[in-house]
């Protein structure tokens, strides 16, 4: 606008004071100005862009090629554009990246007249998360260098990666009330692996609880009684407020958080008890849903984006979040509980919105009672502490496990969870120690059931 105005100005200027040739200056410099603006607004937006890759869900490691196809619709040549298929800055732009990129993103090609053109590169990733791949953002003008214009066009598809799951070999967070002043909300399992004695055999008996020995000792049928299991399944909650994790431990703090909520969600599904979790962090597709609004509204826009940070920025993620409803896979038996939980952890990210404190006063009344409550947690302020305490008295049996705290933290968190009544501590530094986490109750805690668990 500003050059519009300049050469409005020298023409008026030229005509005033009778200067002819300066004047046909004004008009052919007009005339280019107007050429310009034209070509450069029509060509940005005769462009259009398809991609295409594999969006199934991936496991950490697994790489998908992404092949994004540029058409020029219009019959007018593109002299020249310069395309960039956008990827999320925290997967890439960080110390630790999350992705890794095989193969250009950034090209600067030449189009005629319908022509199309393809771009191809290769994403391999390296941690969990739910990754958008694209959309592209393009960059065109004219040859003079008077006029700029930028677009972001192509849906985005996204990319789920399920965290990793570390085979615990022992399960022994049990919830210790088989009897007791709460009321239970489902029938405790027999132990096949415990007698407890015999008992005549009755009508309806399975044949595989018949004690043949006795039977054949007494001439009678008889069937073995067995101990009721103390397992009644976990509800684990997870810790993932944006003041736990210090940016010098990113991301490897919440990569082992999510790698222990998703190793202990995986253990007890295999013993077909009821599990659940709940966190305070924030779900990225619920971030992509409302985010996705202004990038539709963005790219529906004739006039394009002024400048390339303008563009980028409308497809940005939000760093804050105003979002207080906690993500929640409720605690119940099925065979799609793990899988639930494991693409909530995928999703999960860090927020600054819901303490932890505030999620288990939101939690306590949908969870059920005989089942442990595991809490997961990268830190233990005197809040979370007196939360976890108030779970307690309630009649919940409750863990700790702690990530990734050093030797003063340590001290200071089991002293306020001690405080609280909160015996069985853990402490979960490596995946190392994550592994044996089935035998590494705090030595404050009460004496543990030991269940074999299938490895994974």
């Amino acid at each position: 606008m500003k050059w519009f105005v300049v050469i409005v100005v020298l023409i008026g200027a030229a005509i005033a004071l009778q200067a002819g040739l300066v004047a046909f200056a004004g008009y052919v410099l007009l005339g280019v100005y107007l050429l310009s603006r034209f070509l450069a607004r029509r060509w940005v937006h005769n462009l259009d862009a398809t991609r295409a890759c594999d969006s199934a869900p991936r496991e950490v490691g697994e790489s998908t090629e992404v092949v994004v196809t540029l058409t020029n619709t219009g019959a007018l040549p593109i002299a020249w554009v310069l395309v960039e298929d956008l990827l999320p800055d925290f997967a890439v732009k960080t110390r630790t990246p999350r992705i890794t990129v095989k193969g250009k993103r950034v090209h600067v090609l030449t189009l005629r007249g319908k022509q199309t053109k393809t771009i191809k590169y290769k994403v391999t990733f390296l941690m969990r998360g739910y990754y958008p791949l694209g959309p592209s953002l393009l960059e065109t003008g004219d040859v003079f260098g008077l006029h700029r214009r930028h677009r972001v066009i192509g849906k985005p598809i996204y990319v789920m990666v399920y965290p990793k799951v570390v085979a615990l070999p022992k399960y022994n967070f049990a919830s210790e009330r088989p009897i007791g002043e709460v009321r239970l909300q489902n029938r405790l399992f027999e132990d096949p692996t415990r007698t407890a004695g015999v008992r005549q055999y009755v009508m309806g008996d399975p044949l595989q609880r018949v004690h043949w020995k006795v039977t054949a000792r007494t001439g009678q049928l008889h069937c073995r009684i067995y101990e009721p299991t103390t397992l009644a399944g976990a509800t684990i909650l997870v810790d993932f407020h944006l003041d736990g994790y210090h940016k010098r431990g990113e991301p490897h703090r919440s990569e082992l958080v999510v790698t222990t909520a998703a190793s202990l969600a995986y253990v007890v599904s295999v013993l077909n008890v009821q599990v659940g979790f709940a966190s305070n962090g924030r779900d990225a597709a619920d971030r992509i849903r409302v985010e996705s609004l202004a990038a539709e509204s963005a790219e529906a826009q004739v006039e394009g984006h002024a400048t390339r940070d303008e563009a980028r920025d409308r497809f940005s993620m939000n760093d804050e979040s105003d979002r207080m409803r906690p993500v929640v896979v409720d605690t119940r038996r099925g065979f799609d509980q793990f899988q639930q939980i494991r693409e909530a952890l995928a999703r999960l990210e860090l927020t600054d919105a819901l303490t932890f404190a505030q999620l288990a006063l939101e939690m306590a009344s949908r969870m059920p009672r005989d089942a442990t409550v595991i809490a997961v947690l990268p830190r233990v302020p005197a809040e979370t502490a007196i939360a976890l305490g108030t779970l307690k008295r309630q009649g919940f049996a409750v863990s700790a496990l702690l990530i990734g705290l050093d030797e003063n933290e340590k001290l200071e968190s089991h002293g306020r969870l001690l405080a609280e009544c909160i015996r069985d501590i853990r402490y979960v530094n490596t995946v190392e120690e994550l592994a044996n986490l089935g035998g590494n109750a705090a030595a404050t805690g009460p004496a543990a059931y030991g269940v074999d668990i299938p490895l994974a």
